[in-house]
């Protein structure tokens, strides 16, 4: 009778109890809670997207899928149904393209060629493209000084009549810590001239009239400076004397004889002296 050889013992890969728990062992107490917490909200997640699909046979016969869930490892399962939903999703966005705006060109006063901005259109809202500028003669800019002076303009002028003059700020070129100069466009100041004044001519003659007033002010301050000076030269020339006159008299005069009666003239200012001897 042949002995019967025992089995042999089969290994089983799973781990055993005693290495689960050792592994186990190796969390701590928050994590273990927090794990636990993932997994019961991941499992009340999937049973109520099961509840809410509706099943074989339930409003006309449409079939729910079953979706396949992954244990991620990290304490939460992943719905591999929904994740290729939302990739669907997002593949299904489509950007519309951005609507074409036709640019708003302008004309040039004086080429009549199209251009888009420039340094008087920016400036002074004056139709010019770039290569038409003239800065020395037809678009030469004056400092607000000149175009009061030049053309008689008022503050209110440049300010307050409509439409208001335009300008550009620049660092004062005699002293870098004076104000900004305001430079206006010499075109738009006659103009503005024109407007106040109605006609070149009466700008000239207002232009003459204020020359004639000036000079009749300035003579006016030159004849009293020189009133001022002569005074001040007969002021030190002239002084008063204020010591006391002592006389000094000539020779002895009888006035009555039988009387002893003398007198005595002073030689420098005429004073008599009568007086009597006895």
């Amino acid at each position: 009778m042949d002995l019967l050889e025992p089995p042999t013992p089969v290994k089983d890969n799973a781990s055993s109890p005693s290495e689960s728990k050792a592994k186990n062992c190796d969390l701590t107490p928050a994590m273990r809670a927090k794990i636990e917490r993932n997994r019961q909200r991941a499992l009340m997640l999937r049973q109520a997207r099961l509840a809410s699909r509706p099943s074989a046979g339930e409003g006309g016969g449409t079939s729910a899928k079953v979706a396949k869930i992954v244990d991620s490892g990290g304490g939460f399962f992943i719905d591999e149904e929904e994740e290729g939903q939302e990739e669907q999703r997002t593949k299904e966005v489509v950007h519309q393209p951005a609507p074409v705006i036709e640019a708003d060109y302008l004309l040039c006063d004086d080429c009549d060629k199209p251009f888009m901005d420039s340094y008087l259109s920016n400036g002074f809202d004056l139709a010019v493209c770039d290569n038409c500028r003239d800065n020395e003669v037809k678009h030469k800019l004056i400092s607000r000084t000149e175009a009061k002076q030049l053309y008689l303009l008022k503050d209110c002028d440049l300010d307050q009549r409509e439409p208001v003059l335009r300008f550009v700020l620049r660092k004062n070129p005699h002293n870098p810590h004076w104000g900004d100069m305001k430079l206006y466009l010499k075109l738009q100041v006659e103009k503005r001239s024109l407007e106040v004044w109605g006609s070149e001519e009466a700008l000239e003659e207002a232009k003459e009239a204020r020359e004639e007033n000036r000079e009749v002010q300035k003579q006016k301050r030159f004849n009293k400076k020189v009133k001022e000076l002569r005074r001040a030269v007969r002021s030190s020339v002239w002084t008063k004397d204020t010591s006391a006159h002592q006389h000094e008299y000539g020779p002895e005069e009888i006035v009555d004889e039988e009387e002893d009666l003398y007198r005595k003239v002073c030689n420098t200012c005429g004073h008599e002296l009568t007086y009597e001897k006895m």
